[in-house]
């Protein structure tokens, strides 16, 4: 797809989004299905259970929470001003991704453009409304499955995830149970050894915690492991395996392309090599793609967080530099390439320094108390974003204006074709 250019991943893409809402959708309606009754799973999420209790599925979720020590599942564990700021730096980050922003020159028209970022938002809804209900009922069946179970007696998908390493139980009382419980079971990800337990289990060399948990979990198993937690058929399993190749695949070719588009004409052939034909500039672009390729299998072996975690960093340093000046580019003709590049260096880097000390220099003061107005660093991109705006727009207004011809592409990009020249819309 990488290499057929953007229509090809265009039409990869389209592919690979009814390949990835197929897998996530069908056993999601299965499991809602099983549990609640409800074939859509939106309805079964704040629906009873059909065990004959007539218990509400978030009702039991805070029970079974509340009797393992954990929090209540529907209480807010972030404060308001946190969930604020994680929330506009998703949307704003959305809105200031490279990969998304350039899938609206694949058509022809605006008026194309907006009808598809309309679909668009109603296919991303159709995967985010079903993402909390997967969730929960995800939960549900985890807990009653291995809370207190027999470890030798534990289901096939239990022992195939401990041999990924993304699973892993310690016998702290010696009596071949699963005691899952609020706390960490051990320090750390789990090192394995090569020896096993006496139980059979994969025995590990982290330093162990003096709470009753027993049970790690690595969370972004959850999404694959559910259909075998509940117990589907082993096409489902397959199908939801399917998906998350496609998801991956997906999101990895565009960003791939934007990637080696913007490193080879953006930066070599525009600022450095000016000189270098079409041919060198495909083959920096394919270098500069294997080189994004070898650092995210980096990241992806050793990931700075859990998935949504790092998806949200990458929207939040989206927010605080790229946004700001697509936005004031747009709709302010005081804004020049001075005050972008100021502005975006100050969002970029506030940012990102907030998430490197918190998450890799100094991961032990990563809590509430310890953050910038509350601010957690999945939520701080909101923050770097107002910075940006601040300093562009300061160095703007103390530097030289934009040439006219900036300015002339400015107003025809705020004025659509076949709307009358932009000199007769600013006169009126």
């Amino acid at each position: 797809a990488v290499l057929g250019g953007m229509k090809g991943i265009t039409y990869t893409q389209v592919a690979q989004y009814c390949i990835l809402i197929f897998a996530f959708l069908v056993p999601a309606i299965f499991v809602s299905m099983l549990m609640t009754g409800h074939p859509i799973p939106q309805l079964g999420f704040g629906s009873t259970l059909v065990d004959g209790s007539n218990t509400y599925l978030l009702d039991k979720l805070d029970q079974l929470s509340a009797e393992l020590g954990f929090a209540a599942y529907t209480a807010g564990k972030k404060s308001t001003i946190d969930v604020f700021f994680i929330t506009a730096a998703l949307m704003v980050g959305t809105a200031g991704l490279p990969h998304v922003i350039v899938r609206f020159f694949t058509v022809p028209k605006v008026r194309d453009a907006r009808i598809s970022a309309g679909y668009a938002l109603v296919f991303i809804a159709l995967l985010y409304t079903t993402a909390p209900a997967l969730a929960s009922f995800a939960r549900v069946n985890l807990i009653n499955t291995v809370h207190n179970a027999e470890y030798k007696t534990t289901p096939s998908w239990f022992k195939n995830w401990e041999n990924t390493n993304l699973i892993a139980w310690v016998d702290k009382n010696q009596d071949g149970r699963i005691q899952y419980s609020a706390g960490k079971a051990f320090r750390g990800k789990p090192q394995f050894l090569q020896e096993r337990g006496l139980k059979g289990e994969g025995k590990i060399s982290n330093p162990l915690t003096d709470n009753l948990n027993e049970l790690y979990i690595d969370r972004d198993i959850m999404v694959l492991a559910n259909p075998e937690i509940a117990g589907l058929p082993n096409w489902v399993i397959a199908l939801v395996a399917a998906g998350a190749l496609a998801a991956a695949l997906s999101t990895a070719a565009g960003l791939l392309l934007v990637i080696s588009t913007s490193i080879s004409h953006d930066l070599l052939k525009k600022m450095f090599l000016k000189s270098i034909t079409d041919k060198q500039e495909l083959f920096f672009a394919r270098m500069s793609a294997a080189l994004a390729i070898i650092i995210a299998g980096y990241f992806g072996i050793h990931p700075p967080g859990f998935v949504a975690q790092v998806v949200a960093f990458a929207f939040g340093l989206a927010a605080s530099s790229f946004f700001p000046v697509i936005l004031m580019g747009i709709f302010s003709k005081r804004m020049n390439k001075e005050g972008a590049i100021a502005g975006m260096i100050t969002g970029l880097s506030f940012t990102a320094s907030y998430i490197i000390y918190f998450k890799f220099i100094n991961p032990s003061a990563n809590s509430a108390e310890n953050w910038w107005f509350g601010i957690s660093p999945e939520g701080i991109g909101t923050l770097g974003m107002l910075f940006n705006f601040l300093v562009a727009s300061l160095v703007s207004q103390f530097t030289a204006p934009p040439p006219d011809e900036i300015k002339d592409m400015v107003d025809d990009i705020r004025i659509p074709q076949g709307a009358g020249s932009s000199y007769h819309h600013i006169k009126s």
